[in-house]
């Protein structure tokens, strides 16, 4: 057996022995399930939605929902299914880049200061610290209002808000791991801190990682949503579920349905991605394993 197969190996028995784990855990894997959904419904939105989502028809105005219109019609006599099943692809985009951004920038944080320590880390964790006494929600309301509404700085505005939590958790898994004897012998061996963060703590910290990242695109999802709703994320006429709610709340006594569906979407992905993140935690972490 060579040297590189042995690893392999013992690598897909590790992936194999979490997903046995993970589906004994009917939450988690309802929550896989509709995650799964949700990114079919995003690749495939093209061809999947009945119409297409910025098709106008004023004569089909606040349709109730009916066989042509399953969700009904809004203002504009739009589709309301297609909308939310092209608003899927959006969530799921700025979920996930906004996330990767929080774990780029808060990995890179956190791991310089938890493996220098001293000056360093007081300086870094105190700058984390004045981002953390601002809640997410009004941090990143300040930084889409300075950047200016649209995608791409929803996507920044989110990101940057919810960095501090990731420095945290890195910090935290790389002072647990810098005094380890595989760290001491990396030194030994004239390794540089770069390499030794790079190739030997980082890969040790992914369990936390996977587990919040999870959870930060419900969170990210749910921050879009919010602002979108007031004005700062996503323009019309691209379909993002929370500026669909915006849209809908003037018509919320007569046409319910306007808020309820693009609402029940949103619900159902921050519920579904929350117990995956649950289940994961409960699967990675050494501590619950029996």
């Amino acid at each position: 057996m060579s040297g590189n197969t042995a690893p392999r190996m013992k690598s897909e028995a590790g992936l194999l022995d979490i997903w046995r784990r993970l589906r004994k855990n009917p939450l988690a894997m309802f929550g896989l399930f509709i995650v799964v959904l949700l990114i079919f419904f995003a690749i495939t939105a093209d061809v999947i939605a009945p119409y297409k989502y910025y098709e106008q028809n004023l004569i089909n105005s606040f349709q109730s929902p009916s066989k042509e219109h399953l969700f009904g019609t809004d203002e504009f006599g739009r589709d309301i299914l297609s909308r939310i099943i092209h608003g899927s692809r959006i969530s799921l985009q700025v979920g996930l880049i906004a996330v990767g951004i929080s774990v780029i920038f808060g990995g890179f944080f956190g791991a310089v200061a938890g493996y220098y320590g001293g000056r360093i880390d007081n300086l870094i964790m105190r700058g984390m610290d004045i981002l953390l006494s601002i809640p997410s929600i009004l941090l990143a309301i300040a930084i889409a209002a300075s950047l200016g509404p649209g995608l791409y700085n929803m996507m920044v505005a989110v990101g940057i808000s919810t960095t501090p939590q990731y420095a945290r958790i890195i910090r935290g898994s790389v002072l647990s791991l810098r005094g380890q004897e595989f760290v001491e012998a990396a030194k030994a061996v004239g390794s540089s801190d770069t390499r030794i963060i790079m190739k030997h703590i980082l890969p040790n910290c992914l369990a936390p990682i996977i587990v919040q990242s999870t959870l930060g695109v419900a969170s990210a999802i749910l921050t879009a949503a919010g602002l979108s709703f007031i004005g700062l994320g996503i323009q019309p006429p691209t379909p993002e579920w929370g500026a669909m709610l915006s849209g809908g709340r003037e018509y919320i006594r007569d046409y319910a349905y306007m808020t309820v569906f693009p609402g029940l979407a949103i619900m159902i992905t921050i519920l579904a991605l929350n117990f995956l993140g649950d289940g994961l935690r409960d699967v990675l972490d050494p501590k619950l394993k029996r």
